[in-house]
């Protein structure tokens, strides 16, 4: 009796102790570089890359993370006329730790916002899936930065405004300015019509 007894307490006591237990910490750093596959993604987005990821935000990063459609867009301060196909544009952004990754226009951007070049993106430009890119990433001021190496001056911009819409600037593009709604969560299914 006195055998079962132990063991009934030790078994109690691993119990106790797994309830107690913190979880594991995933980083960033644990989890692979995503890159787009060969053509693009196409209507539907990846599985999500940092859904495993605990390591909390960075501290001057914007909150970002979620599925996000087009609500307007202006061009040179002139709004976007209707039927402009950026009206259909949608993005997933993830993010964990500086890490964030952006998918949209069939590419997926991966980088370290941590304005290290070799930490930026590294893929292909969304215009044929096939021109390498490289853009150094930064959060400043709860701003996400984008520079591509190569193309001085430039900087893409995302951030949230007073209504928690992302507004994203793309000064290479006639000073593409769009407002963007969060409509689902960074690691909820999508496909565009």
């Amino acid at each position: 009796m006195k055998s079962a007894a132990v063991f009934a307490g030790c078994v109690l006591a691993l119990l106790a102790g797994s309830a107690n237990a913190k979880p594991k910490l995933v980083r960033a750093d644990d989890i692979p570089v995503a890159h787009t596959p060969t053509g693009g993604y196409g209507k539907t987005f990846p599985a999500p890359v940092l859904s495993t990821c605990t390591e909390p935000l960075a501290p001057d990063a914007p909150d970002l993370r979620g599925i996000w459609k087009t609500l307007k867009a202006d061009r040179n301060g002139v709004t976007a006329p209707e039927g402009d196909r950026i009206y259909s544009y949608v993005e997933r952004i993830e993010q964990c730790g500086n890490r964030i990754v952006d998918m949209g226009g069939g590419t997926i951007a991966d980088a370290r916002a941590d304005g290290v070049a070799e930490h930026g993106v590294q893929d292909v430009s969304a215009f044929d899936y096939k021109t390498p890119i490289h853009v150094i990433a930064t959060f400043e001021d709860k701003v996400f930065v984008l520079r591509p190496i190569g193309i001085p001056g430039i900087q893409v911009t995302r951030r949230l405004d007073a209504d928690g819409h992302m507004i994203w600037v793309r000064p290479d593009l006639g000073k593409l300015t769009v407002t963007l709604e969060r409509i689902g969560g960074p690691n909820d299914p999508y496909t565009r019509p």
